[in-house]
This record gives structure tokens, sequence and C-alpha cells, in this order.
């Protein structure tokens, strides 16, 4: 750790294995954990908490202050989980009185360019390609893929496998288990890749396949949905799972592959 040409506080708590390039500047009240490197140019401020065996690229910033005029100077954080990878230029911005933090999880990875504003929460094994923006107030459940250049709307909620093709705007909800494309962003399938590189059994993404056949495909409404899933489909943790994030959507979820704007 003891690198002549990098800038680090005193009060810094530092493992002692910790990587530091040069021209690295980490401030105090933060704390890096062990196996973790840090290349050049790297500027990491008041109040980040990173994990073990993250690597974190030239010129990311992480814990500035938030881009948020309501911001008061609280006493705010952004924590990152292990084995975290954060590429070229990445801004993670610490949490306001709102929520207090902004949570990175385990093994994601975020590529360049990529911004995480204030409170978000971004889950485990999380794949956001470059330059993807996040506002605020953002939640994405463990293993969603945002494509690249992609912008997400404050208060958005991205279910878990998901996966939002590059150069969306996403404005509503993205329910778990889908793919999401087009403009206005709707529903094109399941991801039904992703969910067989992850375990998941031909029986159990048939019966995800059928959960949203009824709501996408048969001119229901929401509510009317989710009575025929559960009458007609029997309790599983995935089914549950949908109910859950749809009956729990503040801002509606994305339209259907057939939605035309009027």
């Amino acid at each position: 750790m003891n690198q002549p040409l990098a800038y680090v506080h005193p009060q810094a708590k530092i493992a002692d294995n910790v990587v530091i390039e040069p021209f690295v500047t980490i401030h105090k009240n933060v704390e890096i954990g062990e196996g973790t490197w840090i290349g050049s140019n790297v500027t990491i401020m008041e109040g980040a908490r990173i994990g073990k065996n993250c690597r974190i690229f030239p010129g990311a910033v992480i814990s500035a202050i938030p881009q948020d005029l309501k911001f008061d100077g609280e006493d705010t954080t952004v924590e990152i989980g292990d084995n975290t990878t954060i590429r070229e230029f990445v801004t993670i911005n610490r949490g306001t009185k709102a929520n207090f933090k902004t949570v990175v999880g385990n093994n994601c990875l975020l590529m360049a360019y990529v911004h995480v504003a204030h409170d978000c929460v971004i889950g485990n094994n999380c794949i956001l390609a470059n330059a993807a923006n996040l506002a605020g107030h953002i939640n994405i459940q463990d293993f969603a893929i945002i494509g690249g250049l992609s912008a997400v709307h404050q208060f958005v909620n991205i279910g878990q496998h998901a996966m939002i093709s590059g150069g969306s705007l996403v404005r509503k909800d993205v329910p778990p288990f889908t793919k999401a494309a087009r403009d206005p962003l709707s529903f094109v399938g399941i991801n039904s890749i992703g969910l067989r590189r992850r375990g998941f059994s031909s029986e159990k993404i048939n019966e995800i396949q059928e959960i949203y056949r009824i709501i996408y495909l048969r001119n229901l409404n929401v509510s009317k949905a989710i009575a025929v899933i559960e009458t007609e489909m029997p309790a599983t943790p995935e089914r549950d799972e949908i109910i859950s994030f749809i009956t729990g959507s503040s801002r509606g979820i994305m339209k259907g592959y057939n939605f035309q704007e009027k």
C-alpha cells in the first residue's frame, strides 16, 4: 500500500494488502477491504465502504456528494460489496437522508462511464454496460443486466434476472426474469438464456413463460392478470416473486410488445 505518489488520508482504514496505484486520492472516513486494487487517478471520497477483492479502474470517482439540490451535508455512504469491478470513469454518488446510502452488491460489473446516483441499491451479480446511467432511488435486483447507453428514471425498480436492451429509456418498472427492448420500453420475452445459464430447469422456465403470457398476451389489465395467475398457477417462489414485484410497483410495469402510444 505504500505508494508515495498517492494521497491517502491518515484516518482512512485500508487493509494491509490493498494495492494503490500512483495518483490515487483517498479521503478520510473511507474503508477498503483486503485484496482490492485501486487504479491510477481514482478518487475515493468520504463515506466510501469498499469490500474485498474489488478492482477500481483509472478515473473512477466513488462517494462524491449527491447531485441533488436537497442534499444538506448529511452523513451518508456508498457501500460496495466484495469482488466487484468498477471500470474507467464510473461515478457512484453517496446517499441522501432519503436512504442514507448508495449500495452496489457483490460480484457486480460496472463498465466504463456508468453513473450510479444517490440512494440507488444494486443487488449482487449485476452488470451495467458502458455508459448506463441511473438516476436516484433506483432498485436493481440480483443478476439484472442493463445494456449500454441506457437511461433509467428515478425510483424505477428492475427485477431479478431481467435484461434490458442497450440504448433503452427505462421509465417504468421491469419485472423479474424478463427481457425489455423497443421504444417505448416493452416486454419482448423472458430471459430464458440467462435463466438457463444460472441453472433454471426447462420446467421452471416454462412456468415463468406461462405467467408472462397471462400478463402480456391475454389482453387483461394488470389486476385481472394477477387474479388469473393466483387462480391458475400453483404457488412457487418465482410466481410469488413476480406477483409481489408487480403488485408493489408504484410506477407501473412496462407495457406489452404490441403496445403503441396514442
